[in-house]
């Protein structure tokens, strides 16, 4: 029987890859083939992770296959892609660029550095397919050299059927239901996602529109990119909305239920984004989205968002208003994000193009 080693550098609770790496074991283990986690670090317990060291005894036939996520740069990955003599697909998430962190953090700014000096690599790496999250990601493969006949666009799988099979958290949800209006953003807080860029928005809103709302910045905060917290944090003061400015840092799925539960609109300002599954939460759970054009952004969201090729904080803020003032304008939105979702981006549709596009292989 064909075996299958799923490789990815790292695996954890509430990462993007990590849920990617075991919606693909699950549906693989779901049709009986022989398929093992393998990552160098991780914080799970079920299903079981293998050390990455030990793949070379796993994989022993020229017709099993290697599924390397690549997310950022790790030299051992490159060593077992190169020198495993087996199948081998790509699921590329996209690498972000190193001048996003080069203010906050040198070993982040070199770990991206490093990811983005081995894309090449990875794309000439000959292998026998290459999956990206978006056709933004697969650009950018194939312009490094991979072949376009052996690339597909194969969406991240996600979470959000866990989030529908569970009660939002009551603690949470009761405090936000003081008739505020709500703005959500979910993703960890890094320079990439440009929150200096929300926040303006949010002030131009707030204070322009209606001062009874706050922005809730749902995500984890990296001790090591403490930098980055701190500026956000004065620029909330600078901006006189501090009180309204909520950090929740990482959060349970039940709150984070509540926090969609209790949005009225989602917002973001990202200026790199391969793929940005929090959208995808927001379109299943039916929050009318609000968004800057960048990278893989547009692509994702399509017709169901309202848009914005320009960088204006108060082109953001009026749409917020048109949202929240007229309701025709949010049914509408919800509406188109939940018809979105359904057509493209269910775990189970994922599934079928994932299996379509591997099958040859399989």
């Amino acid at each position: 029987m064909t075996r299958i080693a799923i490789l990815t550098p790292s695996i954890t609770t509430g990462d993007a890859v990590s849920n990617d790496v075991l919606g693909m074991y699950d549906v693989l283990k779901e049709r009986g083939y022989n398929t093992r986690v393998f990552a160098e670090g991780w914080t799970i317990d079920q299903p079981r992770v293998w050390p990455s060291p030990q793949i070379g005894s796993f994989l022993k036939k020229a017709t099993d296959i290697l599924i390397y996520h690549y997310s950022r740069g790790w030299e051992p990955g490159l060593e077992l892609l190169r020198d495993l003599k087996c199948r081998k697909i790509i699921k590329y998430h996209n690498v972000t660029p190193p001048e996003f962190l080069a203010d906050y953090n040198s070993d982040f700014a070199a770990m991206c550095l490093e990811g983005r000096q081995q894309l090449a690599l990875i794309a000439r790496s000959g292998s026998d397919l290459y999956l990206s999250d978006s056709a933004y990601n697969m650009r950018e493969l194939v312009s490094e050299g991979a072949a376009e006949s052996k690339s597909f666009v194969v969406p991240p799988f996600h979470h959000v059927d866990r989030l529908d099979s569970i009660q939002p958290d009551t603690d949470v949800l009761r405090s936000l239901g003081d008739g505020k209006i709500n703005i959500c953003m979910v993703g960890r807080v890094a320079p990439n996602k440009s929150h200096p860029a929300l926040i303006e928005a949010f002030a131009a809103y707030h204070h322009d529109y209606n001062p009874h709302s706050r922005l809730f910045i749902v995500g984890k905060e990296e001790v090591r990119l403490a930098k980055y917290s701190t500026l956000l944090r004065a620029l909330a003061r600078r901006l006189d909305v501090h009180d309204d400015v909520v950090f929740t840092g990482e959060v349970s799925d039940r709150e984070l239920k509540a926090y969609y539960a209790a949005a009225h609109v989602f917002m973001i300002t990202s200026e790199h984004e391969g793929f940005c599954v929090p959208l995808v939460e927001a379109m299943a759970m039916k929050i009318p989205i609000v968004a800057y054009a960048s990278t893989a952004i547009p692509e994702t969201v399509g017709t169901a968002g309202l848009i914005w090729d320009e960088r204006n904080p108060y082109l953001l803020a009026e749409s917020i208003k048109s949202i929240v003032g007229d309701r025709s304008v949010g049914r509408a939105l919800s509406a188109m994000g939940w018809r979105r979702y359904t057509q493209h981006f269910t775990n189970a549709r994922i599934e079928a193009g994932f299996l379509s596009a591997i099958n040859e292989l399989l």
